[in-house]
């Protein structure tokens, strides 16, 4: 097992690196980067400077970007001079070639060295551990709730398969499954943070402002408070593909031939249940979990964020893609895409916990 661990680490040296190159080439081609969008600024008669400019007064015009100031100025001049440009270019480093930007860019993300925004004007890692708590809880209540309901009711949907029950409920998860997170979430809103009937829970942040003074159990009802309908909208279309898997999973192995040699010894059907088939069956599901919880922590949850006004991982990254803001994108690109190819691996190590019969190193 340790030769085959060694073997999938290495692996992901060249795949991180693909990836990585694949996007950084598409971003070349798309338009309106920070030397654009800064270039866009400087031409209209009100700008915001959102990071400094090096270059003279006479060069920027009649009232020049102050570096230390985020107030907005006026500038009379219509075009820009030639030497602003390329002075703007320097400083977000477009003034080297692609592929030079590039090879600088990995040998610091080597080194988790992912630089400063542009447009924030503060260091990656600060941004990403800032965000991650909002992200972290949204992923792990919802991959935890999700498991704790869909697992049991796929194992009675197996059971009672073909019955009312079995119908009813796969009515449910399908129709609630059609419902989208972000549509759900705004009649939430409409319904129950102030949109058009009642205020009973709050629109942004995981707790109030008073929270330092609360008293631990006051502080954990003021969490959830908090994550009430965040967590209701990512939950409502989360049910049906684990709980027809599961249950899928289940018919599966009580079709098997050991089952019915087992009942033929006289077993109970629970014994049979959870003592035989609940192993196999729960193989795939369980080994899944890893990268369900990925899969929701960096994906699912960001028009949730973004409606609910929570400062989370989706929020920055949506920030950072509108702004092109490269320090983010691919600073949060290249960890998560580590953190993804690293989940893969825990997945098939859990297949290896849950059924010890599993040998990757041998069957490799």
């Amino acid at each position: 097992m340790l030769a085959y661990i060694v073997r999938r680490l290495l692996l992901i040296i060249p795949t991180l690196f693909g990836i990585m190159v694949l996007n950084f080439i598409i971003v070349q081609f798309a338009p309106g980067g920070p030397v654009e969008q800064t270039i866009a600024e400087l031409k209209g008669t009100a700008i915001s400077v959102t990071a400094p400019i090096v270059g003279s007064q006479s060069d920027l015009g009649s009232k020049a970007p102050d570096p230390n100031s985020n107030k907005s100025v006026y500038r009379g001049a219509r075009g820009l001079d030639p030497g602003i440009i390329k002075e703007i270019e320097r400083m977000y480093g477009f003034d080297k070639p692609a592929y030079e930007r590039f090879w600088m860019m990995m040998k610091d993300y080597a080194t988790f060295n992912f630089g400063e925004s542009f447009f924030k004007g503060r260091p990656v890692v600060d941004l990403v551990i800032e965000k991650m708590p909002v992200s972290i809880s949204l992923g792990l209540w919802t991959t935890l709730i999700v498991y704790l309901v869909c697992i049991p009711l796929g194992i009675a949907k197996a059971v009672r398969d073909g019955h009312d029950f079995d119908i009813w409920t796969s009515i449910v998860i399908i129709v609630t499954s059609a419902i989208p997170g972000y549509l759900f979430a705004v009649l939430l809103i409409v319904l129950f943070a102030g949109g058009s009937f009642v205020q009973w829970f709050p629109l942004q942040n995981l707790t109030s402002s008073d929270w330092d003074t609360m008293s631990w159990p006051e502080r954990v009802v003021d969490y959830f408070w908090h994550m009430a309908l965040p967590l209701t909208s990512l939950l409502i279309g989360s049910f049906a593909s684990l709980t027809l898997l599961t249950k899928n999973s289940f018919l599966d192995q009580i079709n098997q031939q050991y089952v019915t040699t087992a009942r033929a010894k006289g077993l109970t059907e629970s014994r049979v249940l959870y003592g035989h088939v609940f192993r196999n069956a729960m193989l795939i599901v369980i080994a899944g979990f890893p990268g369900a919880f990925i899969g929701i922590l960096f994906s699912g949850a960001l028009l949730v964020e973004i409606i609910f006004n929570l400062d989370g991982l989706g929020y920055l990254g949506y920030e950072a893609v509108r702004t092109r803001d490269y320090p983010i994108m691919f600073g949060t690109l290249y960890v998560f895409t580590l953190i993804g190819l690293l989940t893969q691996l825990i997945s098939d190590l859990m297949y290896t916990i849950v059924d010890p019969r599993i040998d990757f190193e041998a069957r490799s």
